[in-house]
Formats: C-alpha cells, sequence, structure tokens
C-alpha cells in the first residue's frame, strides 16, 4: 500500500506523545513493506524533504502572511499540507489510503479525501472536552466541532484504549462500529541509554548521593496533575526524607510549578529541569527508583509504558488509558485520581520496601514489551485494507487491488 500520513507534529518537532506515534507506526509500517510519506508542519533545522529510516517526509513550509490567531493559523498549516500532498501526488502511483491524526490535520484530510477520492481514516489521540474536562469557551467548542468533523469524515475511527473509545462515543456520538481500538506502542531501542555513561555523575546533578529520585516526565500541562506530586512530596518525605523529585519537561503550567515549590518551600527537593534531550531522560530513566504519572486526564499513558520498559517501578493515576496499562499491585501502583495523600503513601510503599519495588519493575518490564509498534503497524494495515475494499466495493475508491 502507498499510506498518506498527516500530522502537525513529527520528529524533530515534538511537542506531545502525537508525533513520535506517527514516528513508530510510520516506520513499523516500512518495515512491513508499505510505502509511506508522512507530510507535516515544518521544524526548525530541517530539511523539506527527506527519507528517515525507510519515512518519506515532506514538511509544508508557510509562506503566508502572519495568523491572526491559533484558528487562523491552523488554517493556513492547512493549506499548505494540502499544497504539499497535490505537488507530489502521482497519478501513475497514487494513494491507497490517507490517515489524519487529530483536529489540527482535519480541513487537509477532508479536502484530500473528496479531491482524491481517498478513503480516510482518523486517529483520536485525545478530545478537547477531556483535555479541559468538559468545553467552557467559544475556542474550546469549536476545537471540539472540528474534532466531530473529522470523525464524521472518517470511515473509521482509530482510538488507543477502551477509555477513548467510550469518550468519542460520548461526546461525538460515534457509533462503535466506526471505532477501533488500537493501543499505542513504544521502541525500546530508542529508550536505552547510551554505554559507558557514569551513572554517578549524572544523579550527582540532580540529587544527592543518598537521596532516592522520584521522576516525572511529560508536558507541563494542567491535564498532566504535576503539583500533585509536589504536594505529595510534602507527605512523602515525612516517610522517606531523602526523596527527591526530578521533574522533566516544558509546557505553559512551568511558572505555576516553580512557583508552587516555592511557596511549599520545596526548592531543596524538588528540580525542575525544563526540556533536555532524549538521552539524558533515557539516563534517568535508568537512575531514578520510581517513575511517577499522576495524570487527570490521559487517554492512553505511553510514558509509563516506556518506564515500565526500562524496569522502572511505576506510580499511576487510577484514570484513562493509565489504568489499563497499569495492573495495580502487579505492573505498577494506582492512586485515585486527584489525591495527593494516597499518591505520597504508594510512592512511599515503592520507596521503602525493595522487593516490592522489584516485583513491580520485572512485571511492568515483562508487559510493557508486549506493546510494539510492529504489532500496531499489523493491525492498523487489517484497518486500512478493510476500509480500502469497503470503498472499493461501493464506488467510492478507484485504487488498485490490494490483493489478499
Amino acid at each position: 500500500m502507498r499510506i498518506l500520513m498527516i500530522s502537525w507534529e513529527y520528529p524533530p518537532k515534538i511537542v506531545g506523545g502525537l508525533g513520535r506515534h506517527v514516528e513508530g507506526l510510520s516506520e513499523a509500517l516500512v518495515r512491513n513493506g508499505h510505502e509511506v510519506t508522512v507530510v507535516t508542519a515544518d521544524a526548525p533545522k530541517s530539511r523539506e524533504r527527506e527519507t528517515v529510516r525507510g519515512v518519506e517526509v515532506w514538511r509544508a513550509l508557510p509562506h503566508h502572511p502572519p495568523a491572526r490567531d491559533f484558528i487562523e493559523s491552523v488554517m493556513q498549516l492547512n493549506f499548505n499540507l494540502v499544497e504539499r500532498v497535490l505537488a507530489l501526488s502521482d497519478a501513475n502511483n497514487p494513494f491507497d489510503v490517507v490517515h489524519v491524526h487529530d483536529w489540527l490535520g482535519a480541513y487537509a484530510g477532508k479536502l484530500l479525501k473528496h479531491a482524491l477520492r481517498l478513503p480516510l481514516i482518523a486517529t483520536i489521540h485525545a478530545t478537547e472536552y477531556g483535555r479541559n474536562n468538559g468545553l467552557h469557551n467559544d475556542l474550546q467548542r469549536h476545537i471540539s466541532d472540528l474534532e466531530w468533523w473529522l470523525c464524521y469524515e472518517a470511515w473509521e475511527v482509530i482510538v488507543c484504549s477502551h477509555y477513548m473509545e467510550s469518550e468519542v462515543k460520548h461526546v461525538f456520538g460515534l457509533p462503535a462500529d466506526k471505532i477501533r481500538i488500537i493501543p499505542n506502542g513504544i521502541d525500546s531501542e530508542k529508550l536505552k541509554a547510551p554505554e559507558g555513561k557514569d551513572l554517578y555523575e549524572v544523579h550527582n546533578r540532580f540529587a544527592r548521593p543518598d537521596e532516592k529520585i522520584v521522576l516525572f516526565v511529560g508536558r507541563l500541562v494542567r491535564e498532566k496533575g504535576v503539583w500533585l506530586i509536589i504536594e505529595a512530596i510534602q507527605d512523602l518525605l515525612k516517610r522517606v526524607p531523602e526523596a527527591k523529585l526530578v521533574i522533566v519537561g516544558k509546557g505553559p503550567e512551568e511558572i505555576f510549578l516553580r512557583d508552587h515549590v516555592r511557596r511549599l518551600g520545596l526548592e531543596h527537593k524538588v528540580y525542575l529541569t525544563g526540556f533536555i534531550d532524549d538521552e539524558l531522560r533515557n539516563l534517568l530513566y535508568r537512575i531514578c527508583h520510581v517513575a511517577v504519572f499522576p495524570s487527570l486526564y490521559e487517554p492512553f499513558g505511553i510514558v509509563a509504558l516506556e518506564a515500565m520498559a526500562l524496569g522502572k517501578p511505576v506510580v499511576v493515576s487510577d484514570t484513562g488509558g493509565l489504568g489499563e496499562v497499569v495492573q495495580h499491585g502487579y505492573t505498577g501502583l494506582k492512586f485515585p485520581s486527584g489525591d495527593s495523600r494516597a499518591l505520597g503513601r504508594v510512592l512511599g510503599d515503592v520507596l521503602l520496601d525493595y522487593n516490592l519495588a522489584e516485583r513491580l519493575a520485572q512485571a511492568g518490564r515483562n508487559q510493557a514489551n508486549l506493546y510494539t509498534w510492529d504489532k500496531v503497524a499489523q493491525t492498523t494495515e487489517l484497518v486500512y485494507r478493510q476500509v480500502i475494499r469497503s470503498a472499493q466495493a461501493g464506488g467510492w475508491s478507484l485504487r488498485r487491488d490490494l490483493g489478499r
């Protein structure tokens, strides 16, 4: 198959987990023998066209007047994406399917579906309703309407968890037979830390030699619940005075979180690193004692899987996809979402009980190894084939016969 991916982010442009998802899926589809073209937004220090591990990546260069607001900038991005796709379209080697990831590519996906007679697949990675626990202003309602529109235009809608299946049914009124659940994957090879590094030196950059590192990795946005860990540290220090919280990531909540640390007098026990590269992130995973993800809203929880794959015990909030990935007391520990005192207690349980930590880490690693991008690609390929055949049978698509 010749597959067209539309994604507003793709490495090296990484904002959340969407870009990593598209990268992992696209590379796995290439390994399975398919042609994959990703059309994405421009990224600093990146070429307009390049082939990365078999994936053909085209970046749509901006050439419009400055946008007046966020929604106008999204429209301009979609114009650029469509222009790039039409420039590289080949009548002798047409695309078989277009796969759009989230609402920021909805306009482009809808236009290409109708202009090129392409079956459209949509993956909804998260919803505006879920991120904000409701829709509270005109911008949020507009984004939610675009998400609904993309789901309406799509032949099939892919989500990453049963939690997200329930959410798109509730928010968009999607019928069950239009939804496919395909969990995310991880690439363990990309998580490996470089050999030969002095782990003691790395540890001492972030904590004293005697301190036990509690690690959070993720975007600093409200739905990740990072302030809950900061508040939990207050209680945790009464049981485990050698605990040290390291927060890795950047985002709009960073200033608030730094102020929160100061207000609680925890500057000596909380380290916000800001952005760090993947190599240092992987090293931090190696030296930490426990990884914690206290999200209020989490469609899947790929960061928890990454920590598990690296053999670290994880503590997660019992919400969304995290609740499906982690089995309490077996592959990790869960606590009620939003409860900082309960979070402090379970963190203390892991840090004070070596045997518990080791047992959780081993079971978690075994669980994480089941989530591979190759499995994700195989299941996604089946969805593509079913949709293309359905489109052909209905006279929508005149694409070539894909065989069995």
